[in-house]
């Protein structure tokens, strides 16, 4: 028998849309409780009789109320929510100061080893060496890097090693007889975590203004320095996208006066390589794994956000760290000497180390260095491209890893910063960050990082442009209708952050037609 070879004819009246936009993959997908009802199973299970009850009169009094649905249609509904996620594997992620960077599939074939993936955190260390080699090798990697004298690995997230960090200045200065420090001195071109870690642990917030320029004056600091003082909390390069020029005699500022430097490390991404933070006179600095070293952003977990440390607040790191011994590498899970004892179960994220080392390992030390580079190099191709048609408002830098604009571009266009992201949406593309750093009004913040070539940036770029166009050129209702092709259609945000709707309740009825 031969083998058809004539296709079928296709055209554009072939195809049929299957909801109102037009778009028939992103369709409305319904609620789980929409799709089964509570009249079938998905399964078949016998009846069981419990004669009496261990919940202590907690039995359940009503049914579940719960959609039954066949594995196929529970898949089906979950592979087509997944659909409607953007992700780095689909397209560019322009979030400022997020460092969404791209996830290689090496670190995620090393992240399954067994040895890897399969091993328990109350095995005995004899067990895994292997794994306790690589953590010891990490630590070496993140205190290369950052010329840091001590690493704590196991903070679960940025926040969490800024948390740590602040908690081992509170301890030092403790250890000191210096309680009465109670001050931290937060920039406002910092990370909005800053402030909230430094109120979290007691200490009064006192914010430090920015220059016109976007950056922190060395002034302004010794101004607000005083016996009272206990760190500073600066984000380098800043949320403005700009390194700080006077961060090596702000360093030396806040020393002169016995208080702490804290650096924020969120953007360490770009200058890993190329310039060592503990250079620059930081004590304790925290590294988001899954902004630099390309782990994963994922929905809240497993995130890790190691903290680097400096000589003088080393002896107050975490337990539990790697020694290494005559017997081989074991892992010292007591509190010793000044140490603040453990701040979390076990030892962390074994699986955001295998991948991060893989990403250190398969780059190397000048890899990593051409990785910060590209970043710059990207961030700075998008604001050159775009600075003639949109605003920029620290025009006397050279950008960093971001470029930042804001919205004087359009005034009177009755087009906002929002508008402006909204109608990105119908064009493919995840908005920008938002209305952030809050020292910039209406910003718009791209970090495109070092994953993108050059053809992805001209189109994004070349959309950016075709926006601002009609932005300014009076074609607002594009923009204030905006998403048209998205599954949702805008929503009140106000209205959905006061009063959410939390919990699905079953429709009434429609009353039946009069025979």
């Amino acid at each position: 028998m031969s083998m058809n070879t004539q296709g079928r004819p296709t055209g554009t009246g072939s195809v049929t849309s299957v909801n109102s936009s037009g778009s028939s993959l992103l369709p409305n997908e319904p609620l789980l409780f929409e799709i089964g009802d509570t009249h079938h199973s998905g399964v078949d299970l016998p009846d069981v009789e419990i004669s009496s009850s261990r919940l202590g009169g907690f039995e359940r009094k009503l049914p579940l109320d719960l959609a039954g649905l066949t594995e196929p249609e529970a898949m089906r509904h979950y592979v087509r929510l997944s659909r409607l996620n953007h992700s780095i594997d689909s397209g560019m992620y322009p979030l400022g100061s997020c460092t969404m960077k791209h996830n290689p599939r090496l670190n995620e074939k090393m992240a399954r080893l067994p040895g890897f993936s399969d091993i328990h955190p109350l095995q005995p260390t004899s067990t895994v060496q292997g794994a306790l080699k690589l953590m010891n090798e990490l630590s070496h990697w993140l205190m290369t890097l950052t010329n840091t004298a001590a690493v704590a690995l196991t903070p679960k997230a940025g926040a969490h090693g800024e948390l740590l960090g602040m908690m081992t200045i509170k301890a030092a200065q403790e250890a000191a007889g210096q309680a009465n420090r109670t001050v931290v001195l937060v920039p406002e071109s910092a990370h909005g975590t800053n402030p909230a870690t430094a109120a979290f642990l007691g200490y009064t917030v006192k914010p430090i203004p920015a220059r016109d320029d976007g950056t922190v004056d060395v002034a302004a600091v010794k101004a607000a320095l005083s016996p009272d003082v206990a760190a500073i909390m600066l984000t380098n390069p800043n949320t403005c996208g700009l390194f700080e020029p006077q961060v090596i005699e702000i360093a030396e500022a806040v020393h002169a006066a016995g208080a702490f430097f804290y650096c924020d490390g969120a953007n360490f991404n770009a200058i890993m390589g190329v310039v060592r933070p503990g250079d620059l006179g930081i004590d304790a600095m925290h590294i988001n794994l899954h902004k630099t070293f390309s782990t994963p952003h994922g929905g809240g977990g497993p995130g890790a956000g190691p903290v680097v440390l400096s000589a003088a607040l080393a002896p107050f790191a975490p337990v539990p760290f790697v020694r290494k011994g005559e017997d081989g590498l074991s892992l010292v899970e007591h509190s010793e000497g000044e140490s603040l004892g453990r701040i979390t179960a076990f030892q962390g994220q074994m699986g955001m180390y295998v991948r991060a080392l893989t990403y250190m390992l398969s780059h190397g030390g000048d890899g990593l260095a051409q990785a910060a580079k590209d970043a710059v190099l990207n961030a700075n191709y998008i604001k050159a491209r775009l600075q003639h048609a949109f605003s920029v408002p620290f025009p006397d830098y050279p950008c960093m890893h971001e470029a930042l604009f804001n919205d004087d571009f359009l005034s009177g266009s009755g087009v906002t910063t929002l508008d402006f992201a909204k109608a990105l949406i119908d064009e493919g593309f995840h908005p920008m960050t938002m209305y952030f750093p809050l020292v910039v009004h209406g910003a718009m913040l791209i970090e495109p990082t070092e994953s993108e070539p050059k053809q992805t940036l001209d189109h994004f770029c070349d959309v950016m442009l075709e926006l601002a166009k009609d932005a300014t050129g009076g074609n607002k209702d594009r923009f204030l209708s905006a998403p048209l092709n998205a599954p949702r259609r805008r929503l009140d945000e106000t209205r959905a952050a006061r009063s959410p709707i939390l919990k699905w309740e079953r429709p009434e009825p429609l009353p039946q037609a009069a025979e």
